[in-house]
């Protein structure tokens, strides 16, 4: 990587940043960091993109809403030039026209919608209240008002009016109608029968035809209602309550010839605004339909431009030159394809100044660039998320593309979940193009692992052949190397023992152990073993990194009071143990002389071994001896790996003391925080208010060995105790295999190993009902349980085991991810709700 610095004329700022931006080669630093972002340069041009960009998302939710199709073909030159000042000026004034046509047909289609709404009410209120008034007049006997006379009618002659009696007495009958929403139909009942104390007449009825809200635009279900009382307080009290629960209310006359005329009049009015309501639809579907033409390309075209003006508010303006200064990381490679499209810009914008580029010499970190394709984004972005790699140290991605499917695998090795989870990963490779526009985080995290999962299925294929297992049952693919003579008269209640005959199976585990009683014994044994030593390379392999990192930064300290002692102490005492791994295995523990009587004591233990090893280093039990020389070969190594500890805890912070005191005594001192190189103009000096800072020299710490000391001691413990407690984590590949392959058998053996026994015992016909069924059960148990839980469980285990064991020996981890300024990063960007 390096740091560039651009002087870039003023008059062609935009375009020259628009093309950087569809190079998205350059990361840009921010040299106006105490400026607010509201007094930024260019805060009014990043004000009026904002404005635009408002504005189509306003046409994008009218689209939607009108279910129109958006044209999004678009040819690659039009979305990718830059727009100039007077195109960008045209596009705004047609938005804003866009805009304010599509508002005021929307205020008008809503007000005629409401308006329709409120005679499409009114007309189902006139066609009810006829209904309603001759049932209230024949329920007239079982109403009475609350006056003098109990048994005096509340409704006395509904079509008439009221009796010379009822308008003696003071009594004055009125009703309220009206439409409300269903759901709140019980609830004014409640309120009115208890508010009022049961005196009013009430009926309603359901209105059959869809009533849509324009407000909303959603379906709501209505009721008409009709409230006759007496009493102009109470005939209010009503309405108040009604308009509370959002009811509408409509006056209607209580004769029944002007309610047929109002009736008639209403159906008119209906289909005339029926009418205008298509037209104006209409009309506006169309405006929306050539919106849609063009509204990806404005999209593009205000993202991209709102991200240029965004971009150079962090440069600086040189008011003497007229330029805009501008400081940038870069891959060092690139800088050619820079100045090319540098230059082509001025070309095509016909300027006589051209922009320049210079290449700064810094202190300063880069950022950390890992150029990925398709296949290697998802192995470097698990080592990502672990921690961005400091500037040009070593990246265990490209190790972990071949380590982190083969651990997975050794958890999940089974030839039948490996080739679905193979089958799953060819299915996500083949239709990449297709799939990568499904929505779903979920879908989307595996889908960005797609590689991922089709190298852990292919590496399960391998591991499950090594096994020797497929749905926990033997793959004889060569001729066994153990031999069962059983008897024709065998009871079945004696243990038979296989013997050799000669063959060595030339690939993986015999399938002659499958189903015998020592079966778990012996691949116990065996997982543990190899657990153990795939653990410790891997470690080691993690320490062999620590050299190349030092090499690198020309650390020779971090060799020689790093790397050297910590491969020594971890190759004492844990290499070491996988080395009488292997010599065990290698050697015939039962063999026997001429006279039959054993040559070698029995195998021990070497749990054992590593144990009295520390407890009494240089001696060895008879009965416990693995080879000749055994004893002084671990007093050795114990000493060996004792002196590792101080030679790792004191030589370096000592090393850093002596250096620290000679650059002292050489007149060197600690930089300070406020000196920093400034590039100018030597030719002018008044021309030095337009100079950037081009290296800032970062303030460092002032040496402390006591700090240095105590970081040492806590890096030496825990490299110590790690190599252990790493070394039994790596047991957890031994513990999840044994796992998964004893859940393969169980769920076999209670599901198809039951269907087939039940076909031996009650015939074909059950057997091949229960076979079909326990087939379903089985094989759906297996996708869900056995691939999908135990692959996700391998998967984590596998992933810790690269973050915490390997990780931990060299990664450093301590830097910051390269993010150029890029078009293609803008626009794959969703926009936030």
């Amino acid at each position: 990587m390096s740091l560039i610095q651009l002087y870039i004329p003023a008059e062609v700022a935009q375009p020259t940043v628009s093309e950087l931006g569809e190079l998205g080669l350059v990361q840009f630093r921010d040299l106006n960091p105490d400026v607010n972002a509201f007094q930024r340069a260019f805060v009014g041009e990043i004000r009026r993109f904002d404005e635009m960009e408002r504005q189509l998302r306003f046409f994008t939710s009218q689209i939607e809403k009108a279910e129109i199709p958006v044209r999004t073909n678009l040819s690659n030159a039009y979305s990718s030039r830059a727009r100039s000042r007077q195109e960008l000026d045209d596009l705004e004034e047609r938005l804003s026209e866009h805009e304010n046509r599509l508002l005021q047909m929307n205020n008008s289609h809503e007000t005629m919608q409401r308006r329709y709404l409120e005679l499409t009410e009114l007309k189902h209120v006139l066609r009810e209240t006829s209904d309603f008034f001759q049932e209230a007049a024949s329920h007239q006997t079982e109403i009475r008002n609350s006056f003098d006379e109990p048994s005096a009618p509340l409704l006395d002659d509904l079509e008439s009016g009221p009796s010379q009696e009822a308008q003696g007495a003071g009594l004055q009958l009125g009703n309220v109608t009206g439409v409300i929403p269903r759901n709140k139909m019980q609830t004014f009942e409640r309120i009115l029968w208890r508010s009022l104390r049961g005196n009013l007449y009430m009926n309603t009825a359901e209105i059959d035809e869809p009533v849509i809200d324009p407000s909303t635009d959603v379906v709501v279900e209505k009721n008409v209602f009709i409230i006759f009382a007496h009493g102009r307080e109470i005939l209010a009290k009503i309405k108040k309550i009604a308009e509370s629960l959002g009811a509408t209310l409509y006056p209607i006359d209580s004769s029944a010839d002007r309610r047929r005329e109002a009736l008639l009049d209403v159906v008119r009015h209906i289909e005339e605004f029926n009418s205008v309501l298509v037209n104006t639809t209409q009309t506006r579907r169309q405006e929306l339909m050539r919106i849609s033409e063009n509204l990806v390309a404005w999209m593009i075209i205000v993202k991209k431009e709102k991200a240029t003006y965004h971009t150079m508010n962090h440069f600086n303006y040189d008011i003497n030159r007229k330029c805009l200064i501008a400081e940038g990381w870069c891959p060092t490679n690139e800088i050619n394809t820079i100045q090319t499209a540098l230059r082509g810009v001025t070309e095509r914008s016909g300027s006589m100044v051209p922009s320049i580029l210079n290449e700064l010499k810094t202190h300063k970190e880069p950022p950390t660039f890992h150029k990925t394709n398709k296949f290697t984004v998802g192995f470097q972005g698990i080592v990502d998320a672990y921690g961005m790699a400091k500037y040009r140290e070593v990246n265990p991605g490209l190790f972990t593309i071949i380590s982190f499917p083969f651990l997975f695998a050794v958890m999940f090795g089974d030839v039948g979940h490996g080739f679905i989870v193979l089958l799953i990963g060819m299915y996500l490779c083949m239709n990449e193009r297709k799939l990568a526009h499904v929505d779903g985080e979920m879908f989307q995290m595996v889908f960005g692992g797609r590689y991922i999962v089709l190298l852990m299925g292919a590496f399960s294929l391998f591991t499950g052949m090594m096994y020797n297992d497929i749905f926990s049952r033997a793959l004889p693919f060569f001729q066994s190397g153990w031999e069962f003579h059983v008897p024709d008269d065998y009871p079945g209640k004696t243990v038979i023992v296989a013997e050799p005959n000669g063959h060595t199976y030339p690939f993986g585990i015999d399938y002659a152990w499958h189903g015998t009683d020592n079966y778990l014994l012996f691949t116990n044994s065996y997982k543990m073993k190899m657990s153990v030593i795939l653990g410790v390379i891997h470690m080691s392999f993690g320490i062999c990194m620590v050299y190349y990192n030092a090499k690198f930064y020309r650390k020779p300290i971090d060799i020689i009071a790093g790397f050297i002692p910590q491969m020594i102490f971890m190759q004492s005492l844990f290499g070491y143990l996988t080395l009488m791994i292997i010599y065990k295995w290698s050697v015939n523990w039962f063999e026997t002389d001429a006279a039959g009587h054993a040559v070698r004591n029995s195998p021990p233990s070497l749990l054992n071994t590593m144990i009295y090893m520390f407890l009494s280093p240089g001696s060895v039990a008879e009965g416990d001896r693995l080879y000749p020389g055994q004893a002084f070969v671990q007093g050795f190594l114990v000493l060996v790996a004792f002196i590792c500890i101080p030679w790792m805890l004191f030589l370096k912070p000592y090393y850093l003391k002596w250096e620290h005191g000679k650059a002292r005594a050489m007149g060197y001192h600690q930089p300070s925080e406020h000196n920093v190189r400034v590039s100018t103009d030597s030719t002018r000096s008044e021309e030095a208010a337009g100079a950037v800072v081009a290296d800032e020299v970062e303030g460092e710490e002032e040496f402390e060995f006591s700090e240095e000391f105590i970081h040492q001691v806590i890096h030496t413990i825990d490299f110590c105790l790690s190599c252990i407690s790493n070394t039994a984590s790596y047991l957890r590949l031994w513990a999840l295999s044994l796992a998964h392959a004893q859940l393969s058998e169980v769920l076999w053996g209670m599901t198809l190993g039951v269907a087939w026994d039940m076909a031996s015992k009650y015939g074909p016909n059950i057997g091949a009902f229960m076979t079909v069924a326990m087939f379903s059960v089985w094989f759906f148990l297996s996708i869900f349980i056995l691939v999908g839980m135990e692959g996700l469980s391998a998967f984590l285990h596998a992933l810790r085991l690269h973050w915490v064991e390997f990780n931990s020996k060299f990664y450093i981890g301590t830097g910051y991810a390269f993010q150029p300024f890029s078009f293609a990063t803008v626009l794959s960007e969703k926009d936030a709700v």
